[in-house]
């Protein structure tokens, strides 16, 4: 059966990451990153209570306890605590046998502790279940198998070697009740883990669905973009001679002496529209070659804006369009990705059909800089959002009689390729509100070494 790759346009980290946390049986896990995270903090947590464990026994109760060589122990396990911390903190992809290494470290110190500590008839020798139980949530069959393996050759070879704890001064009852105060802690441990450590399992899990169902649906609506794009390609090479067929007539038609006023009025409109039509066709085909060959253009923000509604209103000559900019930004040097020009575009022209249900042609835009984010408002006065809180339509499906359905759906794809996003919502007052944000790490200048913008650059709380 043949792969099925990636659209264009996705991520192929989150392609990755959808196939790696696949188990064996089809159903979705955590991965060795979120289980290594997990087990640094359920290590931390080892670490203060073994201590304080030992510590309380050797002095409070008190027990002969070997507690230099148990010390010994635990000071193991924190300086692999440290070097642990320090390695997540690289970013680095964690392989699942290296998430295996870290839990046969734990396994075999707290082997050691019991060890010295009663063997299998410790009361704590119940936590070597833990493992397989953290192994379950985020490994392989095979990784679950090798840690069991490992937990159940431990605790054997405990059952046969061990040094047992010495007697109490109260002998056999006393010993007795130290043993059901042992099962108390281990059980109030036992419902922590279950209660903190594996609910924080859950969580991450329930994350990764979320990621995987988002990065499926951009998939889809990636693939019905590039399937647009093939047929647009080619009509775009159709339509170039009637184009130019209807030009040279226009151009004969327009001073002819028969032509009246008021026709040679609508055939001057017609002709600029042709023009505008034959325009668009070569802007199509600049963006992709530019978007192929990665090239930018770097223009002032007001600069940009303003031509954004230049072509707008070529586009749509009966919009009254209000631009708001503020001074201190309209001087900002901004690099201009291939395809956003279009994307603004669009929204302003959803935003004007969405004015004129209403009888208005009034539509605003304005731009703004953030902290780390520039942010786009796209503001209409029509009947608003029945639900703000819906998705774009889908593509090819539009609520507009004479729609194409494409308008929101290319805005929100080319956020998501900037590192952006894209939400809608009612505005104050009446109309509807598109906001567009675009991290300034995207826009401001090429940066090597960089990581790629995320849309967690952007902060929507900074521009109000």
């Amino acid at each position: 059966m043949p792969r099925r790759t990636a659209p264009a346009g996705t991520d192929p980290a989150l392609a990755r990451g959808a196939t790696a946390n696949r188990g064996d049986n089809g159903l979705f896990r955590l991965g060795p990153r979120a289980l290594a995270i997990t087990l640094a903090w359920l290590r931390l947590t080892a670490i203060t209570g073994q201590t304080l464990a030992v510590l309380f026994v050797a002095y409070a109760v008190p027990l002969a306890i070997p507690v230099h060589a148990l010390l010994a122990g635990i000071g193991v396990l924190l300086l692999f605590e440290i070097a642990t911390v320090m390695r997540l903190r690289l970013g680095w992809p964690v392989s699942e046998l290296e998430a295996i290494g870290h839990i046969a470290v734990d396994v075999l110190v707290m082997g050691y502790l019991l060890y010295l500590s009663g063997g299998a008839s410790n009361p704590f020798a119940t936590l070597l279940l833990v493992p397989i139980a953290l192994a379950a949530a985020a490994l392989s069959r095979a990784g679950i198998a090798a840690v069991a393996v490992l937990s159940g050759a431990i605790y054997g070879l405990l059952l046969r070697w061990y040094q047992p704890l010495p007697a109490m001064a109260g002998g056999h009852g006393a010993d007795f009740s130290l043993h059901v105060i042992g099962m108390a802690i281990n059980f109030a441990i036992a419902a922590l883990l279950l209660g903190v450590f594996i609910a924080r399992l859950a969580g991450a899990l329930r994350g990764e669905q979320m990621r995987l169902q988002r990065l499926h649906e951009r998939a889809l609506r990636d693939e019905g973009i590039l399937a647009m794009a093939t047929q647009s390609a080619g009509a775009a090479h159709e339509l170039n001679t009637p184009l130019a067929t209807l030009r040279m007539l226009l151009h004969e038609l327009i001073p002819a002496p028969s032509t009246c006023e008021p026709l040679r009025e609508d055939l001057k409109l017609m002709a600029q529209q042709v023009d505008r039509c034959s325009e668009i066709l070569r802007e199509l085909v600049a963006v992709g070659r530019a978007q192929l060959d990665g090239d930018c253009e770097t223009l002032s923000l007001g600069a940009f804006v303003r031509r954004c509604t230049d072509r707008f209103q070529l586009l749509r000559p009966e919009a009254d369009t209000d631009l708001q900019l503020r001074a201190e930004d309209a001087d900002l040097p901004v690099r201009i990705p291939a395809g956003l020009q279009h994307a603004l575009i669009n929204l302003l022209n959803n935003a004007l059909d969405a004015s004129a249900q209403l009888g208005s042609t009034q539509v605003a835009l304005s731009a703004r800089r953030g902290v780390r984010c520039l942010e786009f408002r796209v503001r209409d006065h029509g009947p608003g959002f029945a639900d703000p809180s819906r998705s774009p339509d889908s593509l090819g499906v539009s609520g507009k009689d004479h729609g194409l359905g494409i308008g929101l759906a290319l805005a929100e794809a080319t956020a998501d390729r900037l590192g952006g996003d894209l939400d809608a919502s009612n505005a104050a007052g009446g109309g509807a509100e598109i906001r567009l944000r675009l991290p300034l790490l995207a826009l401001l200048s090429e940066r090597d070494g960089e990581p790629a913008p995320t849309a967690a650059h952007c902060i929507p709380e900074e521009t109000p």
